[in-house]
């Protein structure tokens, strides 16, 4: 993705900006179709299947940590994908230090394995609850997360996608755990 976005930035003085005055959220949800269509294309011919690992990291005090990506509307729970040669706690591991700067302190635990019909016919997303696990300091935003933050499950920010609202739902509400993303 990275390589993706940075192609549709240009050089203004010395900072990279997307498509110059153009407003970086109207220039994401214009690309956002045309970005995940061509990554789907590529994997659907470089893998077989695309797996993802997200977390559901929940600090002492029950609050969840949700990321805002750039390139895809709304606030997400942290993770990406399994790449070739990668275990499911070793990519949920990179993402997690990525996306926001949390180190795992302890195993997380697998909450389920869903399918995302939405995202294509082949992608599978492994959801594992994390509690135990340090911060040192909240990360900076980038080009790939433009905001994130702890937030009580009763009081999610506007903009929190269907998915992620399940995951917690599930996990704080009782929810029956779907089989779907």
């Amino acid at each position: 993705m990275d390589f993706i976005y940075q192609s549709i930035l240009v050089l203004k003085g010395s900072r990279l900006t997307p498509f110059g005055a153009m407003p970086l959220q109207r220039l994401r949800r214009t690309l956002e179709p045309l970005i995940r269509r061509l990554m789907h294309v590529y994997w659907r011919f470089s893998r077989a299947a695309t797996l993802g690992a997200r977390a559901m990291v929940i600090d002492g005090m029950g609050r969840v940590f949700l990321v805002k990506h750039s390139y895809v509307e709304g606030w997400h729970l942290p993770g990406g994908g399994v790449e070739t040669g990668e275990t499911f706690l070793a990519a949920l591991t990179r993402e997690l230090a990525e996306e926001g700067n949390i180190l795992l302190t302890a195993p997380p635990v697998l909450h389920g394995v869903f399918f995302n019909q939405r995202a294509s016919r082949r992608d599978h997303v492994a959801l594992y609850i994390v509690r135990e696990f340090r911060q040192d300091a909240m990360p900076a935003p980038n080009y790939e997360i433009i905001a994130h933050g702890f937030f009580a499950p009763d009081a999610l920010p506007d903009g929190v996608t269907r998915a992620t609202r399940a995951r917690i739902a599930e996990v704080f509400g009782g929810a029956a755990v779907s089989e779907l993303w």
